[in-house]
């Protein structure tokens, strides 16, 4: 089984997403037997970004490869001023293309890589789930999903941590809630 692990936080060391998705490639590596793993740094190895001139990238066609390729997908994603940090967005774009990953029929788009498992380690600094003030300003989670959905992944896993910029406590204790469900995740069961 392939596996491709993409970081996309610039904080190094210090990053919550990079630490969660690291716990995410290691806990399918002790539950899902051999793994073959590609790992791509966004964020020290940026993709240049989609221009008109240039649609189609020198990177493109590896970029494309590798997740065409890749059965299972494990995304580090900290949440930047609402959004995903603009090396993720460029990654999206290299990846999601007319004929290869979704196609316009008579009834509109159509996702062409359903068959992938997609888990993503998002990291925010505020709280934006349930009923908090600022779930209106939640765009991380909602763009990534809407971004797959596109082609054909409706249903990846989200494991998340939240207000992890309100301090030290606040940050411990959101990456243990998130290790818990990073821990519980089992063997992803892939299409046919």
């Amino acid at each position: 089984m392939k596996l491709l692990h993409l970081d996309s936080s610039i904080l190094g060391d210090s990053s919550v997403s990079r630490v969660m998705s690291e716990a995410v490639v290691e806990q399918l590596r002790r539950t899902s037997g051999p793994l073959e793993i590609t790992y791509r740094d966004l964020a020290s190895d940026p993709l240049p970004h989609v221009t008109l001139p240039r649609l189609a990238t020198g990177d493109a066609g590896v970029v494309l490869d590798q997740f065409l390729s890749a059965d299972i997908i494990v995304i580090g994603a900290p949440m930047y001023n609402f959004g995903i940090p603009t090396q993720l967005k460029a990654w999206f774009d290299h990846v999601l293309i007319s004929g290869k990953t979704f196609r316009y029929g008579e009834n509109g788009p159509e996702g062409l890589a359903s068959q992938k498992k997609v888990i993503v380690a998002l990291s925010r600094g505020n709280i934006y789930s349930g009923d908090s003030p600022a779930a209106a300003s939640e765009h991380a989670e909602h763009h990534i999903r809407t971004l797959l959905g596109f082609i054909g992944i409706a249903d990846p896993i989200f494991v998340i941590a939240e207000g992890v910029a309100f301090g030290p406590e606040e940050r411990e204790a959101a990456m243990a809630k998130a290790m818990g469900q990073i821990s519980e995740l089992r063997p992803l069961p892939l299409a046919a």
